[in-house]
């Protein structure tokens, strides 16, 4: 008898076609489901109910509950499809980048402009769920397909995905010692970038910046600060640790 021993491996288990080709048609269709319900909240609103999102996709509120389980496990999933599409545009843009600030620059405007353009996906992705606090609704509240997606999961995992997008390329460029800037500067960065931009899109079209000047703008306070904007003399002590 063949002992098993690292140079003679059991066989695998033989795979199951079916289960695989079960498991393809499943992602296939969550997908799809994403899609057509990124659309409708595109075209409705960031409030439009369960039941409108399932027929612009033309099916049944109960299916979107069996895949996501409640509103705020879409939310999420949608979520993870805008920061997958955000995160190609950043990498594409910082490996044209010819220096640090003209890489923060192209992601901070990747974000703003996929926030402008669709407000209604962005505010749906973003926002605390109305059922926060609340036991979710509908069939998916306990039969859904995997686990539930709570209000601060589907609210905050947006904004940690974001920071990861914005600490990554810059820890390159920071000094490895200054571990307060290290630890600090991704989180306060997106604080910033969010509070900023979020007051943009408020601003009624025709009265607000472009997206390049905005853009441009963030970048300049989060890589050099304020003092080349503020007005003070030259010289004045208010300035004179800036670098």
């Amino acid at each position: 008898m063949n002992r098993l021993t690292p140079e003679n491996p059991s066989p695998p288990p033989p795979v199951d076609g079916r289960a695989s080709r079960w498991a393809n048609h499943r992602e296939e269709r969550r997908a799809e489901l994403i899609r057509a319900a990124r659309r409708a909240v595109h075209r409705l609103g960031p409030d439009v109910p369960m039941e409108e999102i399932a027929a612009a996709a033309g099916t049944s509120k109960s299916v979107f509950y069996r895949y996501f389980r409640d509103k705020a496990g879409l939310q999420t999933a949608m979520g993870e499809l805008v920061l997958a599409q955000m995160q190609a545009r950043i990498a594409e843009a910082a490996a044209s980048a010819d220096a640090p600030y003209e890489g923060l620059r192209a992601m901070v405007s990747a974000y703003l402009g996929m926030a402008v353009r669709s407000p209604h996906v962005y505010e749906f992705v973003t926002r605390v769920p109305a059922t926060a606090g609340t036991v979710p609704d509908g069939p998916g509240a306990s039969g859904g397909i995997g686990p539930a997606a709570g209000p601060s999961e589907a609210f905050g995992s947006f904004f940690e995905a974001v920071t990861e997008l914005i600490e990554a390329p810059m820890r390159r460029h920071l000094d490895p010692a200054n571990r307060v800037t290290l630890d600090c500067w991704p989180t306060a960065a997106i604080g910033l970038v969010r509070a900023a931009g979020e007051r943009w899109l408020a601003t009624p079209a025709g009265e607000r910046a472009s997206l390049e000047t905005m853009s441009q703008t963030i970048a300049d306070w989060l890589f050099t600060g304020i003092a080349a904007q503020a007005a003070v003399p030259a010289g004045d002590p208010a300035v004179g640790h800036h670098t």
